[in-house]
């Protein structure tokens, strides 16, 4: 399957959603704006998600108004040789319609001239709420110029409508076309991971003064070689004590022999994320206690795993990973036993918490954290509630999402063990994490991002190869 989607795929896309619109409704959605990074230089261009999901355009300041009759009218940036000569080609409008199979394209200077008219005689206008600065405040300047045309016999919109809660339902259960981009995002990927631990095992066979930013290279290289357009978020490259810090960012800190590295690293691909973590000996050989953790730590991923099936609630992989780790900290002696006569116990007071403080995954796919409820739509009136252990907040809970073919997210287990009096010092700064991308299937999931290794026989043996070139 080709990676580039026709252009029918938007165009089904719209129509999906004109089809959400109600009689009379119209939708505004505008694209990022570019962001400066410092004086005349501004921060690499990414488009925003919602908009490209309708349009298959990434060029900056482009606004897409789409009308409950499946119209569809694109504002963009008007052909300009000289600009393009200092900031690259534009499309335009003119080739627009053609180009994209949008009905309609429009110079962007024209927006605010072209909307109130656009706006006129219409009953709900849709936009995304809380995404983009500003906009709600356009939004209403748009409807006061259409107010001053009542007097003619124009229609003013009385109702506004969250554009996000439409878009983020569709954008929840991917295609066949978005999971081709996962998949290949998620295998450039996982040859980046094996080209870091290859190095790792490389550097410090050979002796050599190894740091984080030696294998963040080794990612971005890659990533770029591969075609894809940039990682994915901010890579994570955590050697020893580090890999405890969890949005910790590869700097500068030394991987020495008997370090372990934790690795939290991936690519975005024609607008798709990936989302891999590895943790990894940085010499090629897990000691006994670095190897009794991760143990753990990948069984607590095969639980969730197996969890993750369609019926099966988004919560249910949390749950089986969090049982897993409790028992695990049992067994090694992270918890006493006198005080937490079972895992069940330990899940029950939280006792897990210091070592395992996040959730075992969220939703994936044109965003690292994609969209989506975590709520089942048809039971979110039902509610229970608890008090949390620990803090003695009173938490009111709602009925997690049930998993549907098509649903994307991450799988990432981790313990992370900072010293303490009552922790065995063997453990001490050690820190791991298992990620891997999964798309639900009729019969239960399929992992994303198996092309790097996960088991520690196979980790250490790819590593001694590389070590021994």
């Amino acid at each position: 399957m080709t990676l580039t989607p026709p252009l029918s795929l938007y165009a089904e896309r719209r129509a999906r959603l004109a089809a959400q619109l109600g009689p009379g409704g119209i939708a505004i959605v505008p694209t990022a704006p570019e962001r400066q990074r410092n004086r005349d230089s501004d921060f690499p261009y990414r488009h925003d998600s919602y908009f490209y999901y309708l349009t298959g355009f990434a060029e900056p300041h482009a606004w897409l108004v789409l009308t409950a009759e499946g119209q569809s009218t694109l504002l963009c940036q008007p052909k300009d040789l000289e600009r393009e000569i200092w900031d690259g080609y534009r499309l335009g409008p003119d080739a627009a319609v053609a180009a994209l199979g949008v009905d309609a394209a429009l110079p962007v200077g024209e927006l605010d001239a072209r909307l109130p008219r656009l706006l006129e005689n219409r009953e709900r206008v849709w936009f995304p709420f809380a995404t983009h600065d500003g906009l709600a405040a356009r939004v209403e300047g748009w409807l006061a110029k259409v107010r001053e045309r009542v007097r003619y016999g124009a229609l003013c919109p009385q109702q506004q409508g969250d554009l996000c809660a439409l878009l983020d339902e569709m954008r929840l259960v991917k295609d066949a076309h978005e999971i081709a981009l996962m998949r290949g995002a998620g295998a450039i990927s996982a040859r980046a991971h094996i080209r870091a631990m290859q190095r790792s095992a490389r550097m410090l066979a050979a002796g050599e003064d190894l740091r984080e930013f030696h294998l963040e290279a080794e990612l971005l290289h890659e990533f770029r070689q591969s075609g894809a357009e940039a990682p994915a978020y901010g890579s994570i490259v955590a050697a020893g004590a580090n890999a405890c810090v969890l949005h910790y960012r590869a700097d500068r800190a030394q991987v020495r022999s008997g370090d372990l590295v934790l690795i939290d690293a991936a690519c975005e691909l024609h607008g798709y994320a990936s989302d891999i973590t590895r943790t990894f000996p940085a010499n090629g050989k897990f000691t006994g206690p670095q190897r009794a953790l991760y143990d753990v730590v990948l069984a607590s991923q095969e639980a969730a795993i197996a969890a993750t099936r369609p019926g099966a609630r988004f919560t249910d992989p949390h749950d089986a990973a969090v049982l897993v780790l409790a028992q695990g900290l049992l067994d090694l002696g992270l918890l006493d036993k006198a005080q937490h006569a079972s895992a069940q116990d330990v899940v029950a007071t939280r006792a897990y918490f210091p070592f395992y403080m996040h959730r075992t995954g969220h939703w994936i796919g044109m965003d690292v954290h994609d969209c989506g409820s975590y709520v089942e739509p048809a039971e979110q009136g039902q509610t229970s509630e608890r008090r949390d252990p620990l803090s003695g907040e009173l938490i009111v809970d709602r009925p997690s999402r049930i998993l549907r073919a098509g649903m994307a997210l991450t799988i990432e287990p981790g313990l992370y063990i900072r010293p303490a009096p009552d922790v065995p010092e063997a453990f001490h700064h050690l820190g791991v994490r298992i990620e891997d991308d999964a798309i639900v299937t009729d019969a239960g999931c399929e992992l994303l991002t198996r092309g790097v290794p996960v088991a520690a026989e196979a980790i250490e043996a790819l590593m001694e190869e590389a070590a021994s070139r």
